[in-house]
């Protein structure tokens, strides 16, 4: 009934009496004043005044499944769609989730994470009101050495949804970060549960910046949000919506191949490490070169001064001029 009455709201221009909810969906009048706090205490700017009923005052960036589906354009991602107010780790719950046996497509999003993680164990912080915290639950049949290509197909997906809004700001600094003017909005993780020839689940993590006024001192100068670049907030659950149909078609795309081979020209048009001078962070030794792109594998191709050109599947890439050798 809840979504019925914000339905009915939307689509009414003044106020509508609650005695006419009552009448229209066979409730009582404490039944409608206990949706109508609920929907308040979601975001949900509802003005109530005597004699007159209730009324949906403008729009707000309220992030709730009914907001999503409402908006969502897919035919199997984000279906089955979970969202709290507040969690530790979209990963978690959602690996936790697969482990129980949930199918592929199911998608949790978070308003708050308070346990999120980025690489290597950083801490992935997501303010309430402002981030997306997005994981989504596949389940491919491909083999487990190419899943990390998907920690790509994620990155493409978002760049796609950013440069929507800001076109040609966004780029991707291979393999796990989206840009907007060369500034980090976005953050990915990917996580998997496999044996040596099967896969049981993969799970990429996705944290987004969206309506961020600021950032702390400490990494100001490379973070940055869709309302700092645009100077406006923007709607999270209509992003989401639109970020799974860019990524549903994506994957559909890399199911195909099990490769890259299908989106490698357009990743590389956005690539932001490309032809740029980058520091390779290996275990067996730092090098520096040349970035000319990815290959069919996901892995990027560095130039060293030889001319010799080397696949770099593994291990962190810091590129000059846009984070320095961090």
């Amino acid at each position: 009934m809840k979504q019925k009455i914000l339905a009915l709201l939307k689509s009414t221009q003044g106020y509508i009496s609650g005695q006419e909810l009552c009448e229209r969906f066979g409730v009582s009048r404490t039944a409608v004043w206990k949706a109508i706090k609920q929907l308040q205490n979601e975001g949900y700017q509802i003005e109530a005044v005597n004699n007159k009923g209730y009324h949906l005052v403008g729009s707000t960036d309220v992030m709730t499944k009914e907001e999503i589906l409402d908006k969502l354009n897919t035919k199997w991602i984000g279906r089955e769609l979970i969202c709290y107010k507040e969690t530790g780790s979209t990963n978690n719950d959602i690996k936790r989730a697969a482990e129980d046996g949930a199918g592929e497509g199911l998608v949790i999003v978070a308003d708050t994470q308070n346990g999120g993680r980025g690489r290597r164990g950083r801490v992935w912080q997501s303010p309430p009101g402002t981030s997306i915290a997005v994981s989504l639950l596949l389940r491919p049949d491909i083999r487990p050495e190419n899943a990390s290509m998907l920690t790509l197909v994620s990155a493409l997906a978002v760049a796609r949804t950013m440069n929507e809004i800001l076109p040609g700001a966004c780029s991707i600094k291979w393999p796990n970060d989206v840009l907007l003017h060369n500034k980090k909005v976005c953050g990915i993780l990917t996580e998997m549960a496999a044996e040596p020839e099967t896969i049981h689940y993969v799970v990429p993590g996705i944290g987004i910046n969206v309506n961020q006024e600021e950032f702390p001192e400490d990494i100001r100068d490379i973070a940055t949000s869709i309302l700092i670049e645009t100077g406006k907030k923007y709607d999270r659950s209509a992003f989401v919506a639109k970020f799974l149909a860019h990524f549903e078609e994506e994957y559909g795309i890399f199911m195909e191949t099990q490769d890259m081979s299908g989106l490698i020209e357009e990743y590389n048009s956005i690539l932001a490490n490309k032809d740029k001078e980058v520091r390779v962070l290996d275990p067996k030794g730092e090098f520096s070169g040349i970035a000319r792109g990815i290959d069919m594998r996901g892995q990027l191709q560095v130039e060293l001064e030889t001319g010799e050109i080397t696949s770099v599947y593994a291990g962190e890439v810091s590129v000059r001029g846009i984070y320095g050798y961090v």
